[in-house]
Formats: C-alpha cells, sequence, structure tokens
C-alpha cells in the first residue's frame, strides 16, 4: 500500500500530465532541462518536508485556520530552499529568479496539504510529497530537456546535435513551452488509451 502512494504521483497521478497543476512555474522555468530539475527538486523538498510537518501537526490546526496555517508551513520552507540554492547555486537561484519564492502558492503543495497530509499519517505524508514532487520534477525535466533539444540543441549543456543543427528558437521562448507541453499532453493521452485498451 504504502510504495502505490509514492508511484501514483510519478504516471497515474502525475501533477503535470494528469493533474495539469502548477502550469505557471512549469511553462516559465522549463527552457532547459537543468532549470526545469533545479525547480523540481526544490517543489520537491518542499512539498516533502511540508506534508510531514502538515501531517504532525493535524490534530493541533484548528479547522477554521488551516490554510493560512499550511502557507506558513510551506513558505517557511521555501524561504530555506530558496537561502540554500542562493548559497550554494547561485546560478540556478539567478536563472529560477522569482519562480523560487512562488513556491509558496503552487497548487501542487497546497492541494497535496489539503487532500493528504492533513488526513493522513506521517510517514505516508511523506512518500506522497516525494513520489509527486518527483512526478513533478520527472515532468519538468522532460518538458526541459525537449525545449532545449529543439531550440539550442542540446541536453543539460551537452550538445547533441552538432554545428550543423539549426535550433528552433521559439522553443526556448514562452509559445515553444506552451507547444512543447501540448505535444507532450497528446502523446501521453495516447499511451494511456492504448494501455487501457
Amino acid at each position: 500500500m504504502d510504495i502505490k502512494i509514492f508511484t501514483k504521483g510519478l504516471y497515474k497521478d502525475n501533477p503535470i500530465f494528469v493533474q495539469l497543476l502548477g502550469m505557471c512555474p512549469t511553462l516559465a522555468v522549463t527552457t532547459s532541462a537543468v532549470n526545469g530539475l533545479g525547480m523540481g527538486l526544490a517543489t520537491t523538498a518542499v512539498l516533502a518536508s511540508s506534508n510531514v510537518v502538515i501531517s504532525m501537526l493535524r490534530k493541533v490546526i484548528p479547522d477554521k485556520v488551516r490554510i493560512p496555517a499550511f502557507i506558513v508551513v510551506i513558505a517557511s520552507f521555501v524561504t530555506i530552499i530558496g537561502m540554500v540554492l542562493e548559497g550554494y547555486f547561485v546560478d540556478l537561484y539567478n536563472a529560477l529568479g522569482l519562480f523560487i519564492p512562488l513556491i509558496v502558492v503552487n497548487c501542487i503543495i497546497l492541494a497535496r496539504a489539503e487532500t493528504f497530509a492533513f488526513k493522513n499519517g506521517v510517514f505516508s505524508s511523506l512518500l506522497d510529497g516525494m513520489g509527486m514532487g518527483f512526478g513533478f520534477t520527472i515532468a519538468l525535466v522532460i518538458l526541459g530537456s525537449v525545449r532545449e533539444l529543439l531550440g539550442a540543441g542540446s541536453v543539460f549543456g551537452i550538445s547533441l546535435l552538432g554545428a550543423a543543427y539549426k535550433p528552433a528558437l521559439i522553443m526556448i521562448l514562452p509559445p515553444g513551452a506552451f507547444l512543447a507541453l501540448g505535444i507532450l499532453l497528446a502523446i501521453n493521452n495516447v499511451i494511456k488509451e492504448k494501455s487501457a485498451a
């Protein structure tokens, strides 16, 4: 049972490809695979940590103030993650910019706090946070890799298509995010339909 809590966020209930949550950072920061990985891991750390704390405090948080309490817990972890990134990963921190503090209002984190962590035990909440976070990270890395490959001819900064490749610069611009996400969602839907048949 516990492994299902973890694995459902990886594919079956993936926050990006299935639930379509967290679209703002998804579309904005995935200009490269590195940015997608950085934002995904930062969000995973906040999601898992806040799920654990909210689950531990679920019996003492009054129902009337649960959402503000969730925001305070989440904001505390976002502040810690922001400081760690700024101190040790300056280039990534600068690339992600404003989207680090905006993790506080990411609907994935709030949704998991409300629908899972506030109703379940600590270990299950940790698994849920890690599973949803890793699913989010995988989706961001895939989207960032596609955009970087088509828009720059590289993935994780490693040139794959050589000097002769003429990059489609639109892919690293905002419209490219919508194009790449739409294509990936279509591929995901085709895979689901074929596996259900």
